[in-house]
């Protein structure tokens, strides 16, 4: 379910009835469905993060108050985990390895070159939100470096070209 907006939704929560929901009713929602599991910020994040594909930083005071948390410590668990984002993603999200075992076979051309071909900066989205550059310190495929995962799949030996001709070919 996607609802920028704050408009109509189809929510699962509700047997996929479309209901007319403000964003902070949605976020309201969502605690509510996890209120009685043990350290259930995270699972509130990672929900909130898979439905809007973004944390609100609006959500952070309605969380603090239902969780009965500061606004720090939701800001600083968002702010900790890479994973969550505090602002839309690019239609196309790419993260490029960047530990030593990828390093040592070209990651850091890579980055160079994606910079170069995206025109942004890692950890910046591209103007017209097509896509989101990012790093991460390692993805498990050391073997085959340097990697990129690129809209959650991964790849191995990738370079300026190979990582144009995924993109290009769709298959990420």
């Amino acid at each position: 379910m996607n609802s920028a907006s704050g408009g109509a939704t189809v929510d699962p929560i509700y047997n996929g009835v479309e209901t007319q929901m403000t964003r902070a009713e949605r976020v309201r929602g969502v605690v509510e469905a996890h209120r009685g599991e043990r350290g259930a910020l995270l699972p509130i994040l990672h929900h909130l993060q898979e439905e809007f594909g973004w944390i609100d930083p609006q959500a952070v005071p309605i969380l603090a108050e239902e969780l009965n948390l500061s606004r720090a410590d939701v800001h600083g668990v968002i702010s900790f985990y890479t994973d969550f984002r505090s602002e839309p993603a690019g239609a196309t999200t790419i993260k490029i390895c960047r530990a030593e075992a990828c390093q040592s076979v070209g990651a850091e051309r890579l980055v160079a070159d994606a910079e170069q071909v995206f025109g942004v900066k890692i950890g910046q989205t591209t103007p017209d939100r097509s896509v989101t550059l990012d790093q991460v310190f390692c993805l498990g495929n050391c073997a085959l470096g340097p990697s990129a995962q690129i809209n959650g799949c991964l790849h191995g030996r990738v370079d300026r070209s190979r990582l144009v001709e995924i993109l290009a070919e769709g298959s990420a």
